[in-house]
């Protein structure tokens, strides 16, 4: 159960760090640049700790945690999450118009 928190933490927190990178260095200025650059930096980081605890990144040595039977089990539980509120707010939005 704490592998498939931990290794949804990483790799959402990860790709959001990513984005928000390059949205703040892109569109800010000044200081807002660095800390862009520095939110790219970390999730970079973070990213490849993931990809190392997924047992993607072998040649790095043996990695302290294992997320290797754990990623795809959490990312279909993710989508699979996704998809139901999508498909709860599709009906919600039919019954509200059709009212």
């Amino acid at each position: 159960m704490l592998n498939y928190f931990l290794s949804m933490l990483m790799l959402v927190f990860a790709i959001a760090s990513i984005i928000a990178g390059i949205f703040t260095a892109y569109f800010g200025s000044g200081k807002s640049r660095a800390v862009g650059a520095v939110l790219i930096i970390i999730g970079l980081i973070v990213g490849v700790l993931f990809l190392w605890f997924a047992g993607i990144l072998g040649f790095m040595g043996t990695a302290p945690l294992s997320f290797s039977g754990y990623v795809v089990n959490g990312i279909v539980a993710v989508v699979g999450a996704v998809i139901g509120a999508l498909i709860a707010l599709g009906i919600f939005l039919l019954a509200i118009m059709k009212a």
